[in-house]
């Protein structure tokens, strides 16, 4: 699914449940020694999906520890992201890129007063609008992949009403052979669009993404080039 709305220089890999077969370096797994079990299996599939995007780059996989605020300690050269929701995680990575931001969630209806802090009054007027059963699902996950592919830029707090996201739908991509069966029809793609309200010495101003709906799954994801020479 991520490579559908991923440019080409972006490696991805995702997985659809956790294989319990999965080796992690030992500074990976001294990360999660004390978590619960279900947190141990996210951590080390969505670990493994760095590695595996790693090698698809061409870099050597190598422990992918945290770095400021949790945030995934990526190779020197090297930007990405990772995500995870249940039944799905995934990574994205990329060389000689500025910051690259992805988020899954599943397809199901926002908590109670969830929307309310995350939508300004114009987006959630404009949620209306779209051909989705609960959009808000797709409001929350633009916002937390504009949140990971902005603070890698400026290492600075961005509130969910600090970015406002205008969505467009477009038809869905051709699925290639198996696809169907690995994560299921795609029924809803688009694009977005972040104004950021905040100022500041090199922050951007405005980030764009794609979307999809598949499987019961939200993903939307953000890529960054570095500027032209």
């Amino acid at each position: 699914m991520l490579d559908k709305i991923m440019p080409p220089w972006v490696a991805t890999a995702e997985i659809f449940g956790d294989p319990p077969d999965i080796t992690l370096f030992p500074e990976e797994e001294a990360l999660v020694s004390g978590s619960a079990d279900k947190r141990r299996r996210e951590f080390r599939t969505s670990r493994h999906c760095a590695h595996l995007a790693l090698r698809r780059l061409g870099v050597d996989p190598r422990p992918v520890l945290r770095g400021d605020r949790g945030a995934p300690a990526w190779p020197p050269g090297v930007v990405g992201s990772i995500t995870h929701c249940a039944g799905y995680r995934a990574a994205a990575v990329a060389q000689g890129a500025l910051s690259i931001g992805i988020d899954a969630e599943p397809h199901l209806p926002m908590p109670r007063g969830v929307l309310e802090r995350t939508a300004t009054p114009a987006e959630a007027a404009a949620l209306d609008l779209l051909d989705l059963p609960d959009p808000g699902r797709l409001l929350f996950s633009a916002k937390e992949a504009i949140y990971k592919a902005w603070y890698p830029l400026t290492g600075h707090w961005l509130g969910f009403l600090d970015a406002t996201v205008t969505f467009t739908t477009h038809p869905p991509p051709l699925d290639g052979p198996g696809a169907a069966a690995r994560s299921g029809e795609v029924t809803a793609f688009g694009t977005f669009a972040a104004e950021l309200a905040v100022d500041g010495p090199g922050w951007p101003a405005r980030f764009e993404g794609r979307w999809l709906v598949s499987g019961g799954l939200i993903v939307t994801a953000i890529a960054v080039p570095a500027p032209s020479a």
